[in-house]
C-alpha cells in the first residue's frame, strides 16, 4: 500500500524552495515538512503543482516560522527541510485519500487532523 511511503527517505531540500525560479508549475506529489533534527514529521500536504504549492498563502508556513522561532529563542537545535513524493496520483480524490491516510498514520502536528492528538501551539493567534 502506498501509505507506507517514508517521509524520511525522500531527498530533502530548503522549505524556502518555492522562491527559485521554475520552467514549469511542477507535478501533482505528496510532501512532507520534517524537522530532521529530532527527526520529526510535522506536516503532510498534497499538491497537484510541486512547483507552486507554497508560493502564496499556507497556514503551515505560519507554523513553521513560530517553530523555528521557538527553537531559536530557546537555542535549541532545528533543521526543518521539505521533501517530495513524486509518484503521487494525479487525480485529486485518491492522492487526498492517500494524504489522509498518511497524516493518521503519522499523526503530524501541523496538519489540523492531529490538533486533537497535540493541540496546535504553533498556529498563530488572530487579532481580534
Amino acid at each position: 500500500m502506498k501509505s507506507q511511503i517514508d517521509p524520511f527517505s525522500l531527498r530533502p531540500q530548503n522549505t524556502e524552495f518555492w522562491r527559485d525560479t521554475f520552467d514549469d508549475e511542477g507535478i501533482a506529489a505528496l510532501y512532507f515538512v520534517i524537522d530532521q533534527e529530532l527527526p520529526l514529521l510535522l506536516y503532510v500536504g498534497e499538491t497537484c503543482k510541486s512547483n507552486q504549492r507554497w508560493k502564496g498563502v499556507h497556514d503551515c508556513k505560519d507554523y513553521l516560522h513560530n517553530y523555528v522561532a521557538a527553537h531559536r529563542i530557546h537555542t535549541l537545535p532545528v533543521q526543518v527541510n521539505i521533501s517530495f513524493w513524486r509518484e503521487a496520483p494525479a487525480e485529486y480524490h485518491p492522492r487526498q485519500k492517500l494524504e489522509q491516510a498518511l497524516i493518521q498514520k503519522w499523526k503530524a502536528p501541523f496538519n489540523r487532523e492531529s490538533w486533537k492528538y497535540w493541540g496546535a501551539p504553533f498556529r498563530s493567534r488572530k487579532k481580534e
